[in-house]
């Protein structure tokens, strides 16, 4: 192995010296004239070693003495020419020429007459507080005066040239401010403001809002006016009926709030079913009525109801009600009560409401369908006040449910005479039905002259529901009726299912317009009003009862030819006979659970003016003495 050379032993030995102080300056400051500089001693391999100094971190903003203010900044070694280190040369690496190496930056030269190592205060503090002094005016080699000095020493260092790590500073991105892409790259700007105004602009804002402002009127005013005219019943209610099917005894039994009508007739519609006094038909469950439709031919057998068999239904109440209350041109009664009729026996009805023939070659059949009609004829009745029935209709092809009122006296003559109040009547054919089916719901007045002339048409409407139908779930169907107003609605009074009557502004014989004369084929009659003794609200100032029923098919009219695939047609001798052989197109559609067959009721409830319920309860105490 080769002897080191004495540069090469010199250059181990500087790096493994530890690192030296970057700066000496001899002399001592004003506050510190006996201090002495650092001691030193050169080592064998020719490099100093400070003895007294320990190594220093570079960029340390603090050390062991208190920074002298008068002191020039650290990064000041020399005004001129000097034996101490440039900031261009290594910490600890010393050399004793006066030309630097300027290692690790040959290329480096200074920024300024100034010799600077520090770019940064706190390389000021650490300086001042090692030396804690300044250099002496001896050390100084320069032509600049001392204020020259002082002023540059203290300014700001030159920024450092950039190393290998240093971060290049981030150059700021402008942004370009956007244009707006309507104004015009050339031309003036147009500055309508400092132009002549136009005098019909001006009239156009005034006008503009002044009919915004009249339309704001005349719309508070419309409000008010129709909050004003809706009609509502001043006078106090008085309970007449209130049922929530508790038990069945307090609704059929002996002194039962309802009457179930046994009857084949059809009641003067051509209906297809026999109302019956049934448990099968009409019962009491759960709090709830049942009034359920169900198959002849399920007590009696398909062949009996076609032919060769005579049936006499059981109960059947013709003597009481002798047709009285049957909507049928052919029963024309005046001044007869429909509580105990006093009118004269007719066989022809009685066995027409009583019993039925089967016979294939004349094509009479037994009614197909037995069902249940109640009312409170012999109960309750009112006369002006409120009615309200919630219910939930059934669903099943060419079903008719009805909540509706007829009068207790016919005083103004038979059907329609004396009027008729229908407050809810729907058909239970789906919602695709062309004719209304089980998502609308209809009410109407039925009234007229003559037993075959009604003006029904001038005094009904219906209410839809637009998302559901009324068989799902239940509603109320409500009746108000003054001598001033009659009001229909289903579950609110927004919900009116015809137009709000005005009974005291005009009679039913103006609003119906009748002719003086019309004709009955070939026979003239002169009309007369029928009502010319009654009030203005005639014939609807009378005392009304309630009916609840589910009808099956009928010829007139209320399910249409042609709509539906109706098996039947109106006009038929044999309508009943086709509806029941074309069983098989209707059948399937009648659900098999009672609950969706049947018109389920959860309450009644009869409220009646205060004004006329003396009257109302005399006349029904009369009846009970003539029951006795």
């Amino acid at each position: 192995m080769s002897k080191p050379t004495p540069n090469q032993a010199s250059d181990n030995a500087s790096k493994l010296a530890p690192p030296q102080p970057q700066f000496f300056v001899q002399g001592s400051n004003d506050a510190e004239p006996d201090s002495q500089p650092q001691s030193h001693s050169r080592t064998t391999s020719g490099a100093l070693s400070y003895v007294e100094t320990p190594p220093m971190t570079p960029r340390s903003t603090t050390y062991a003495h208190t920074t002298n203010p008068f002191s020039p900044p650290a990064s000041i070694i020399s005004f001129g020419s000097s034996a101490i280190e440039s900031p261009a040369q290594t910490p600890g690496h010393h050399t004793h020429n006066s030309s630097s190496s300027h290692f690790p930056f040959p290329d480096a030269t200074p920024r300024s007459g100034i010799t600077s190592r520090a770019t940064s205060v706190a390389d000021l503090g650490r300086f001042s507080a090692n030396f804690s002094s300044r250099p002496s005016t001896a050390d100084v080699q320069s032509n600049r005066g001392s204020t020259t000095r002082l002023r540059e020493a203290f300014t700001s260092p030159p920024p450092r040239p950039l190393t290998m790590m240093s971060v290049a500073p981030v150059a700021k991105v402008e942004r370009v401010r956007p244009k707006s892409t309507m104004l015009a790259a050339k031309g003036a700007l147009e500055k309508p403001w400092i132009k002549e105004r136009d005098p019909y602009s001006r009239i156009a804002y005034f006008v503009t809002y002044g009919v915004m402002l009249i339309g704001i009127a005349c719309g508070v005013v419309r409000c008010y006016t129709g909050w004003k005219d809706v009609p509502l019943i001043k006078s106090n209610l008085c309970l007449v009926l209130d049922e929530n099917f508790d038990s069945e005894d307090g609704v059929f039994g002996d002194n039962g709030k309802f009457f179930r009508e046994v009857d084949m007739s059809g009641f003067g519609n051509g209906e297809f079913e026999m109302t019956t006094a049934s448990r099968n038909n009409s019962f009491v469950k759960d709090g709830r009525l049942y009034i359920a439709p169900t198959l002849t031919s399920d007590n009696l057998g398909a062949a009996a109801i076609e032919d060769g068999y005579i049936y006499n239904i059981t109960g059947c109440t013709y003597n009481i009600t002798q047709g009285i209350e049957y909507t049928d041109p052919s029963h024309d009664a005046t001044s007869i009560s429909n509580v105990v009729s006093d009118a004269d026996f007719d066989v022809e009805a009685y066995t027409k409401a009583c019993s039925a023939v089967s016979n294939s070659t004349s094509g009479s059949i037994i009614n197909p369908v037995q069902s249940a009609r109640i009312s409170t004829r012999r109960s309750a009745s009112i006369k002006f006040g409120k009615v309200e029935v919630r219910a939930k209709i059934p669903r099943g092809d060419w079903l008719w449910p009805a909540i509706w009122m007829l009068p207790v006296d016919n005083k103004y003559g038979a059907w329609p005479l004396s009027g008729e109040i229908d407050i809810m009547e729907a058909r239970g054919n789906s919602p695709s039905y062309s004719k209304q089916g089980t998502n609308w719901v209809r009410a109407s007045l039925n009234w007229g002259p003559l037993t075959w002339l009604n003006a029904v048409a001038k005094t009904y409407g219906a209410w839809p529901l637009r998302r559901g139908s009324y068989d799902t779930d239940f509603h109320t169907y409500g009746l108000e009726w003054t001598e001033e107003f009659i009001r229909i609605y289903v579950d609110t009074r927004l919900h009116h299912m015809m137009p709000v009557l005005k009974l005291d502004k005009q009679s039913f014989w103006e609003r119906g317009d009748f002719p003086s004369v019309v004709q009955n084929g070939s026979q003239s009659i002169i009309l007369n009003n029928p009502w010319v003794n009654g009030t203005t609200a005639a014939p609807f100032d009378e005392s009304f009862y309630l009916i609840l029923n589910v009808a099956v098919g009928g010829t007139n009219g209320w399910f249409p030819d042609g709509a539906g695939d109706k098996p039947w047609l109106d006009g038929s001798r044999n309508a009943m006979a086709d509806f029941w052989k074309n069983k098989n197109s209707w059948l399937p559609s009648w659900p098999t659970s009672v609950e969706d067959r049947a018109m389920v009721v959860e309450m009644v409830r009869h409220d009646q003016a205060a004004f006329h319920h003396f009257e109302a309860s005399t006349k029904y105490i009369s009846y009970k003495f003539d029951l006795i």
